[in-house]
């Protein structure tokens, strides 16, 4: 996909606009281990030491490009609550999961860019089996949060791939 920015006009040619966290940015932590685990779409970690489980869950952060019907994508854990995380693994393979009400949790990725992301509060909105559930940000005045509400120009895919790596 090739992006021309709405507000300037500079073709941008072939940047990403997906950008992926494989773990949350407590894994690896000292302490973690006990029953921890990470899988492609969940995770635990057990902190014995301190008599602790924190739950988590792959989400989508979607954020509408301007003038185009394409979007940035960071692909994020959030920490659940260990009811909350308990629902959505019972429900994991339920088509009728896309009723739940969202589920509130903790962004628990940085994300580079943006000052501090790391428990930035949200809402996990699952949808039908197979597509990752829909991570949306309190609406407040935090950058990322407001590129969410009101989208961004096709230039800004070029920063975000500046400071991501691509």
């Amino acid at each position: 996909m090739t992006f021309v920015c709405e507000c300037c006009g500079l073709d941008l040619g072939d940047v990403p606009s997906v950008w992926a966290f494989s773990a949350p940015d407590y894994w690896g932590a000292p302490g973690v281990g006990g029953e921890s685990f990470l899988e492609e779409e969940l995770c635990c970690i057990d902190a014995p030491e301190v008599e602790e489980r924190h739950f988590f869950i792959r989400g989508l952060i979607e954020i509408p490009v301007k003038g185009t019907e394409e979007q940035l994508t960071y692909n994020v854990w959030v920490s659940l609550s260990p009811a909350n995380f308990e629902r959505a693994v019972e429900r994991w393979e339920d088509p009728g999961r896309v009723e739940e009400k969202p589920y509130f949790g903790w962004l628990s990725n940085n994300i580079p860019g943006y000052p501090e992301t790391l428990q930035l509060k949200s809402r996990v909105h699952t949808r039908e089996p197979g597509r990752r559930p829909c991570v949306e940000l309190e609406p407040t005045d935090h950058p990322l949060a407001v590129e969410q509400r009101d989208g961004i120009d096709a230039h800004r895919l070029a920063e975000v791939a500046k400071v991501c790596g691509g």
